[in-house]
């Protein structure tokens, strides 16, 4: 079983990446989440050829949601221990621009449910067993509420 760790701080030279995951949220402060085999989870995937963090995400949100993305900021990166491997998985925030109509995923051809979730309920619909998944969602939230405040409703708790 993988260990992970938490850090806000940008990857460390030389730590390879393997996947770069988002938080998007829509104007009204709800969160996008995707719906897979009855499961709620992050959209995201792995990094392609030369592809910046935003550059995968974006991609990514496009092919499994076909949503489109806007103001994307980086939040922090998992530090995963597999093993003998160290590697990182990297968190970025973002807004909604659009949401169009579902079609299938090129890369697995499935039409993945899609839901947008109050932040509230963020917690519960991932449901990680881990300290450093809750304390990422609870960084993406604070950090979404800094980083959008002008035009997003996060006076709610």
């Amino acid at each position: 079983m993988p260990d992970y760790s938490w850090f806000k701080q940008p990857v460390p030279e030389g730590l390879k990446v393997k996947q770069v995951y988002g938080i998007c949220f829509s104007d009204d402060g709800r969160v996008i989440l995707r719906i897979e085999d009855g499961q709620y989870k992050l959209t995201g995937g792995k990094p392609e050829n030369t592809e910046t963090f935003e550059q995968t995400l974006k991609r990514e949100y496009i092919e499994e949601l076909n949503i489109e993305l806007k103001e994307i900021n980086y939040l922090g990166y998992f530090l995963v221990q597999e093993n003998d491997e160290r590697y990182a998985q990297v968190r970025m925030i973002a807004k909604i621009k659009t949401i169009n109509e579902q079609k299938a995923d090129p890369a697995t051809g499935k039409i993945y449910g899609r839901e947008l979730v109050e932040i509230e309920k963020i917690k519960t619909c991932l449901n990680y067993q881990d300290e450093a998944g809750n304390k990422m969602i609870e960084d993406a939230i604070s950090r979404a509420k800094e980083t959008f405040t002008k035009s997003f409703p996060y006076t709610r708790r």
